[in-house]
């Protein structure tokens, strides 16, 4: 059987490649690659002959499915699977497995990151204090009793609630899945929008959520209230909400993913908005989590190699 990482993963080459060694024990031959490509042609060149691929958030289209002819496990070191073409899979009878849960702990980190980060105004003050200025027209304001609103109460959103809670808040939440949890009260959609002081954004891409933060959603929050999107860019209209910070209909926001993956053209509308921090899709990249994927992606193919496959999207 013939294992092909197709691209790298953020884990030193040899200590990944002592690790695919440890879970496969022999069971494959190892083919790794060092460098990201996106050219079409050159991906079914890497993987043409793989019997197993490794991924993590690089696209494969249709034609890269197709083109890898003995391909029947796709193990992807990453959440979500919006970059692979999955109709193309299923067709083909290509399995996908995912490595949910190992960024679980960075994504959460950096939505509070994003979330002092403006509400204590970390970058003008950095700015401000580097010319020997002062504090003045830079106060900022306390998490603690805060309204704390979570979309999506997956691993990830439990967690930001969680934390959320300890810095004092009221945590509200809205999911498809209520789930029955001490401190958070499940609420419609709507109630979130207009009570929470800060959103924070969990939910995957899909058909649904899709455009699910437009104009009119953003109409219904305060003008005090801060947006922060750790979870896909395109579940945001990014245009509209530009457009509400720089009229003053919100406060602020914290922006990781976009329409596409970085780099991000120059000219995005989010990149002239005020009171915004903006980072290049960083949340889940830790040394802890690349690490933790690099793990499961390999547990993904032994358990695979078995007759028990998991994490099976």
């Amino acid at each position: 059987m013939k294992l092909v990482i197709i691209e790298p993963l953020g884990v030193e080459k040899e200590r990944l490649l002592s690790m695919a060694e440890e879970a496969l024990k022999g069971r494959a031959e190892i083919i790794y690659y060092d460098t990201r490509v996106t050219d079409t042609q050159e991906l079914i060149r890497r993987g043409q002959d793989a019997d197993v691929i490794v991924v993590s958030n690089l696209p494969l289209n249709g034609e890269v499915i197709r083109g890898c002819r003995n391909l029947k496990l796709l193990s992807v070191a990453f959440t979500g699977v919006d970059h692979i073409d999955m109709e193309a899979c299923k067709k083909q009878g290509v399995t996908v497995c995912n490595c949910a849960g190992y960024s679980t702990c960075a994504v959460a980190d950096l939505v509070f990151g994003l979330l002092i980060g403006l509400y204590r105004n970390l970058i003008s003050c950095d700015s401000v204090c580097r010319r020997e200025g002062t504090k003045d027209g830079l106060v900022g304001f306390e998490l603690e009793g805060k309204t704390f609103g979570v979309i999506g109460t997956g691993a990830i959103g439990l967690r930001v609630a969680k934390i959320a809670k300890a810095f004092g808040c009221r945590v509200l939440a809205y999911s498809r899945t209520v789930k029955e949890l001490p401190g958070i009260t499940y609420v419609d959609m709507d109630r979130l929008l207009e009570e929470s002081d800060i959103i924070s954004l969990h939910v995957p891409l899909n058909d649904k959520t899709r455009g699910m933060i437009g104009a009119k959603e953003l109409g219904k929050m305060k003008k005090t209230a801060v947006l922060i999107n750790t979870a896909r860019g395109p579940i945001v209209d990014s245009k509209a909400l530009a457009e509400a910070l720089k009229e003053g209909r919100l406060a602020g926001a914290g922006v990781d993913v976009f329409e596409q993956e970085p780099p991000v053209p120059s000219d995005h509308p989010l990149f002239s908005a005020p009171n915004t921090i903006v980072t290049p899709h960083a949340a889940f990249a830790t040394k802890e989590a690349m690490v933790k994927r690099a793990v499961t992606v390999f547990e993904n193919v032994d358990f695979y190699l078995k007759g028990t496959p998991r994490n099976v999207m």
